[in-house]
């Protein structure tokens, strides 16, 4: 954890700390296991022996760290799943597109296969869907400044793509459970789907995130349909974005 409060340093703040994301904690405890003195993060430095956190760009600029066991039930939550949605759909996804999403028919169709051709029946294809998987997550947190956590990511899912479709699968769905940056940006992006405006922004990730969620797309373990489930979802809407769901949920057509 890392000292959050304004100023460090100060005597009279209240102390708050802050966690690091999953994946950055998976860094740091590998650099510990390999008993380095300083683990590089995206932005920042930890210094092991003297317990700090400083800025790559001014190392002047430092925090205090401590390294502490969390408890099970110590899960904080991921507020990005319960922050504001800016964007409002027009139509009810599911009964527009069906079962499977457009983002995952290009996919398809940017790679190159055909209808039948998926994960789980041509498992010949696995190496090639994880390596193009794992160049995109590269490729996306270079974009916005996530360099090591995408190279975490990356490196995790590379170890799997000769271990068959359900260890890959496994692997993508306990990385898209991660506190990171890649839930946040495919959540972003699929929120973009249905609304025409924004049509030309999930076009421009297919190539970069399409691999990947085709591969956590073609689940091969939970292979029949489970309906009459709940989910819920915490977010705050505007007045206009209420009313267009009432409308979707009296005329889903």
């Amino acid at each position: 954890m890392w000292q959050s409060n304004p100023n460090p340093w100060s005597k009279s703040e209240p102390v708050e700390w802050s966690h690091y994301s999953d994946v950055e904690n998976l860094i740091i405890e590998e650099v510990l296991a390999n008993k380095q003195p300083k683990c590089m993060l995206d932005g920042y430095c930890i210094d092991f022996k003297h317990k700090v956190q400083f800025s790559n760009a001014d190392a002047n600029k430092q925090r205090p760290v401590k390294r502490v066991v969390r408890n099970r039930e110590d899960n904080h939550l991921r507020q990005e799943l319960f922050m504001f949605d800016p964007i409002a759909p027009l139509h009810s996804l599911g009964s527009t597109y069906g079962w499977v999403s457009p983002f995952i028919v290009e996919v398809r169709i940017d790679l190159g296969l055909r209808r039948e051709q998926l994960p789980f029946k041509s498992t010949d294809l696995i190496p090639m869907l994880v390596e193009k998987a794992a160049q995109g997550i590269i490729e996306e947190g270079r974009h916005i400044g996530k360099a090591y956590e995408a190279e975490k990511l990356a490196n995790m899912l590379r170890v799997q793509q000769d271990k068959g479709i359900e260890e890959v699968w496994k692997c993508c769905a306990y990385l898209y459970s991660l506190e990171s940056f890649l839930y946040k940006k495919l959540n972003e992006i699929m929120r973009f789907i249905g609304s025409e405006g924004y049509e030309h922004v999930w076009r421009s990730k297919v190539r970069t995130l399409g691999p990947f969620c085709l591969l956590l797309w073609d689940d091969p373990i939970n292979k029949q349909m489970k309906t009459n489930m709940k989910l819920y979802r915490g977010v705050n809407l505007t007045d206009e974005q209420l009313a267009t769901y009432e409308r979707m949920a009296k005329f889903p057509g």
